[in-house]
């Protein structure tokens, strides 16, 4: 394995520290997922995977609008 460094938010930042080794381990494999070439397994459970985030970024209050306002911020 190799180690990444990637930036996020500060409150990213601090949910993932304070995360068990268990939660660390789920967030590695979708990001490894998720850096991988898709083919078609991938494709259906990457889709499943984004609704989900969808989902859950939706019921803490992140509308579609809000999330191209912040999308479209220089």
């Amino acid at each position: 394995m190799s180690k990444i460094s990637i930036e996020v938010s500060p409150e990213t930042a601090a949910a993932y520290q304070s995360a068990s080794s268990e939660e660390k381990e789920r967030v590695r494999i979708l990001i490894d997922l998720l850096m991988r070439r898709p083919s078609e397994d991938d494709s259906d459970f990457l889709g499943k995977l984004m609704d989900e985030i969808s989902d859950r970024a939706e019921a803490r209050g992140l509308t579609p609008e809000i999330l191209e306002s912040l999308l479209n911020e220089p």
